[in-house]
């Protein structure tokens, strides 16, 4: 051999003496690290032995408890977290002011309904339920969806929903289809209207008018004796029949509750309520401040005699100051009774030259606005002293003799906001005089020809005032 050869074989014999070395060693190794770690087969799982080990060694995201269980008393918390180990559960929380009760998640995620089942067979459980689901009960899943009713002539009635019609500015209107999605009124509900008397037996009103409930006797005033008033008052004759002859006030009366929604005519800002006809006005549109007075006193008497009587709709107006009608409209307001006046049509600021009734304390005073949203040329103002403006310029309504014709005025302004009133008032029958006031107040959309001339600044929104 060569000693060439003789280095090669050495070498190779050095490689394998250090390959069987190294072999041992790994050998060795393997054993201390099988005496040191189990393997897990991957379907087979450690069986956790208390909740507390539970939460510890679970990597998974817990759910809400599927059931809630009570204990029988003289269960003990440790047997608790046993038994729900066990059953491969967990003790979610001990429920305070409810003894016994525990809610238990169930880390399989199996279905409430066989947990109950399982915890309801225990010895130890008294009572085993699901942990319903609960949700809040709302009444609209989504925005309001416009309510129009297919009275013909309601196109119209820009007012209530103006699209632009004979050149007037979309959604200029008090948003009456999106609160009639809310309620289009109240039959039990009744309004005043303080006018010409009202026609009664007009087709678009006779199913909202007033009368006398059977069971309730005739009024009666000391001075004036017993009046039969089954239609409601004549404080010009203190007679019963307060028929209109001029046909403001039935006009003023449609604005507030034309019947809606039955193929006749218009529909009012209310499809149902009642009104009560109250004329103190004569056929040529005049009238006394004591006949105003006698009026109002007779609401007050009916209102006290069980009739539901909320508003008062006084579409007139003098710039003379009487105490005496001042003291008996607050008085009808201390009797839950709201007043809705008209602010006046001399264009003149009801600040410095103050008109009545809308500028005693306590009356809702209305401004009139046009199709486009801006102050009608004739219409009173006062940051001070008128509340609120509503559409009172070419208002269609109901008028003697089963007609129908257009007016303008802080007239048909008013009865539109006491429109308003009603609707919330069928919303919310039990809401005080006060309450009502306020809301009104704050159911306006801003409106930039009202900035610097109302008290709200802007137009009677009747949606909002539903919110």
């Amino acid at each position: 051999m060569n000693r060439n050869n003789f280095f090669i074989h050495l070498a190779l014999a050095l490689v394998l003496v250090l390959v069987a070395a190294f072999a041992g060693q790994l050998s060795r190794w393997r054993k201390q690290w099988k005496n040191q770690v189990r393997i897990v087969p991957a379907t087979e799982k450690k069986v956790p032995v208390t909740s507390e080990e539970i939460a510890l060694g679970e990597t998974r995201n817990f759910g809400r408890p599927e059931v809630l269980v009570k204990f029988k008393s003289g269960v003990s918390s440790e047997a608790i977290d046993a038994l729900t180990a066990r059953l491969r559960d967990r003790v979610e929380d001990r429920l305070e002011n409810a003894e016994g009760w525990q809610a238990i998640d169930d880390l399989d995620n199996a279905d409430a309904a066989s947990i109950v089942a399982q915890y309801s067979q225990l010895p130890e459980v008294e009572y085993a339920e699901p942990n319903y689901e609960i949700n809040l009960e709302e009444t609209n899943a989504g925005p309001l969806v416009p309510v129009l009713p297919h009275d013909p002539q309601f196109n119209d009635q820009w007012a209530l929903a103006n699209s632009g019609q004979r050149g007037g500015k979309q959604g200029a209107d008090i948003s009456a289809t999106l609160a009639w999605a809310t309620t289009t009124g109240n039959d039990k509900l009744v309004v005043a209207v303080l006018d010409t008397g009202v026609d009664y037996t007009h087709e678009d009103l006779v199913e909202n008018m007033w009368v006398r409930p059977a069971t309730m006797a005739p009024y009666h005033d000391n001075e004036l004796g017993t009046i039969d008033d089954l239609n409601g008052f004549n404080a010009i004759d203190s007679a019963a029949d307060p028929m209109d002859d001029n046909g403001h006030g039935t006009h003023c009366a449609g604005i507030i509750g034309a019947e809606g929604e039955n193929n006749v005519g218009i529909a009012g800002v209310n499809w149902k309520v009642q009104i009560m006809p109250l004329k103190f006005l004569n056929a040529g549109g005049s009238g006394s401040t004591k006949d105003a007075i006698e009026a109002i006193n007779y609401v007050i008497n009916r209102k006290k005699a069980g009739v539901n009587i909320r508003i008062i709709s006084a579409s007139w107006g003098s710039t003379q100051k009487s105490r005496a009608l001042g003291d008996v409209i607050r008085k009808a307001y201390e009797n839950d009774i709201l007043f809705v006046a008209a602010a006046g049509n001399s264009s003149v600021d009801n600040d410095r030259t103050p008109h009545y009734p809308s500028s005693y304390p306590n009356v809702i005073s209305v401004a009139a606005l046009d199709r486009n949203d801006q102050l009608a040329s004739f219409s009173n103002f006062g940051v001070k002293s008128v509340m609120i403006g509503a559409p009172g310029v070419d208002i269609l309504s109901t008028w003697l003799g089963n007609e129908y014709e257009e007016k303008s005025g802080t007239s048909m302004a008013t009865p539109v906001v006491s429109g308003v009133a009603a609707l919330i008032l069928a919303n919310n029958p039990r809401m005080s005089v006060e309450d009502l006031h306020k809301r009104l107040m704050d159911s306006t959309d801003p409106i930039v020809a009202l900035k610097g001339k109302t008290v709200s600044g802007g137009r009677i929104n009747a949606a909002k005032a539903l919110e």
